[in-house]
């Protein structure tokens, strides 16, 4: 297993029956991070609303990610255990309380490889590759196909797949940094799109509407720690991964949806295809070879979708398996395969429960006179809610461990001692607060608070349809959670 565990209290990796191997390095990690949580998926939403959006983006790189950077570096760099957040939440308020926040940060993942990146990779290909929308049929292949893809990438051995997660970071970066430029060309050709008198004014209604979104699309960076044991040297690169891909992600965000608004006519960004729209626009000044180019994009766009839903199938399936070693899931779950080092059967798992959404949202969700583009909102939104209701048990681990463990060495500290902590424990979870609230009940603050909030218009879905489906899931999600804990608190007590 390597070196010692951070506490005695720690799961015991050998209930995993097999050896972990220390295969990524500094570079490795910085470039799963950008592969995971870099969402280019999030571009087009973001640019859909408009100067609020992107205004609101700044506001949270500084007040969110931040403080939030701070903690989960503290946090990865002390407790380097396999499964990082379930051991945190675990040494901090006990099994129930990691079972529960690990089950909805990893089945965040499924939800959202399945309802939304899939769906985003099949419009993608529909509009520039290969038309799929004749057939309902084809779609259903096509994101299936997509989702055990990634599936299968998660599933080979980390010393392989980090090859491929690494490529796709690498195109991610590339594919926006050509975008971005080609979007200067065009512009000194054909002039900035103009727009409407103060549309970087923010209003409060656009930015209740937006911030569970980009609160979603700032966070994950700790993720890779659900692989610590596989790391060259946690305790030092995981912080200096953390701080430089949480930079690198504020400018990957940025500049393409300003690029995006300078292109493309305020009233026509969607969520959906923003930010491939804006590449298609853009694209115009190769001229012969435009189309051309664009396929390429549009291509290189779903092998990036793809790769970025597996690089958080790389780092959440293993706190799933750790939780199910420990007993706070299904034993069976909690075993690695022998031959490839993967959790192999919570990868299948996850495989499952993508297709299942896949299935379920395709199904549900455009019988009600909804889109494609409504479908896309309200998964993203659901995949939102539960990566936010994890964070409300694995941000407060910070001040509870250092309370419980103080003798357990931290190479790196927030900043301020005691104070600085609070601070920023205190800072983060009222955005997650916030976050949560808004997502689960879309209406309901501005509601409280005067303002006008037209459902339909928003979601372009009634709101019985949304609600149910939204309250629907998770109230599945937390029967699974919890009986996955019961049944390992009775697999424990048959083996005490």
């Amino acid at each position: 297993m390597g070196a010692p565990t951070s506490t005695p209290q720690a799961p015991s990796g050998a209930a995993l029956n097999v050896v972990l191997r220390r295969s990524l390095g500094r570079l490795d990690l910085f470039l799963l991070a950008i592969a995971a949580v870099v969402s280019v998926d999030t571009i087009g939403t973001v640019a859909a609303g408009g100067g609020t959006a992107f205004v609101a983006m700044l506001v949270l790189v500084v007040l969110f990610l931040l403080p939030y950077a701070l903690l989960f570096a503290e946090l990865s760099a002390a407790f380097t255990d396999e499964g990082g957040p379930y051991v945190w939440v675990r040494l901090a308020f006990g099994r129930l309380a990691a079972a529960l926040a690990v089950f909805f940060y990893w089945v965040t993942n499924p939800i959202w490889l399945g309802g939304t990146l899939a769906a985003l990779a099949a419009a993608t290909v529909s509009q520039y590759l290969v038309d799929l929308s004749s057939s309902s049929i084809s779609t259903w292949l096509f994101q299936a196909a997509f989702i055990w893809l990634a599936i299968a990438v998660a599933v080979i051995s980390l010393r392989q797949g980090k090859w491929v997660v690494n490529v796709g970071a690498i195109a991610k970066l590339v594919l926006v940094v050509v975008f971005t430029g080609t979007t200067l060309v065009y512009a000194f050709r054909h002039g900035i799109q103009p727009l409407p008198a103060g549309f970087f004014s923010p209003t409060l209604a656009g930015f209740l509407g937006i911030a569970p979104i980009l609160l979603f699309a700032l966070s994950g960076f700790e993720a890779a720690s659900g692989a610590a044991e596989e790391m060259r040297n946690p305790a030092r690169d995981m912080p200096v991964s953390i701080g430089r891909s949480g930079v690198v992600a504020a400018a990957v965000y940025l500049l393409p949806v300003l690029a995006v608004f300078c292109v493309i006519p305020a009233d026509q960004i969607t969520g959906i295809d923003g930010f491939m729209a804006g590449v298609s626009q853009v694209f115009s000044v190769y001229g012969a070879g435009a189309s051309a180019m664009t396929a390429l994009a549009a291509a290189t766009f779903v092998v990036v979708l793809l790769t970025q839903g597996a690089a958080w199938m790389v780092a959440t399936d293993r706190m799933q398996a750790i939780a199910g070693a420990d007993g706070a899931f299904p034993a069976w779950f909690g075993r690695f395969s022998p031959r490839f080092g993967t959790p192999l059967r919570v990868n299948l798992l996850s495989g499952l429960v993508a297709t299942a959404f896949m299935t379920a949202a395709l199904l549900l969700l455009t019988d009600d006179a909804g889109d494609a583009a409504s479908l896309f909102l309200v998964v993203l939104t659901i995949a939102t809610t539960t990566l936010l209701l994890s964070y409300l048990l694995i941000v407060p681990t910070m001040l509870a461990l250092r309370r419980r463990y103080p003798a357990v060495p931290r190479p790196y500290r927030v900043p301020f001692g005691s104070a600085g902590a609070w601070v920023v424990t205190v800072v983060v979870l009222a955005w997650i607060a916030l976050g949560t609230v808004v997502a689960v009940a879309p209406g309901l603050l501005e509601h409280l608070i005067g303002i006008d909030y037209d459902f339909a218009a928003t979601w372009g879905l009634s709101q019985a349809t949304v609600e149910s489906f939204t309250l629907g899931t998770l109230a599945v999600l937390a029967a699974l959670a919890v009986g996955g804990y019961l049944i390992g608190r009775r697999e424990r007590a048959r083996a005490a």
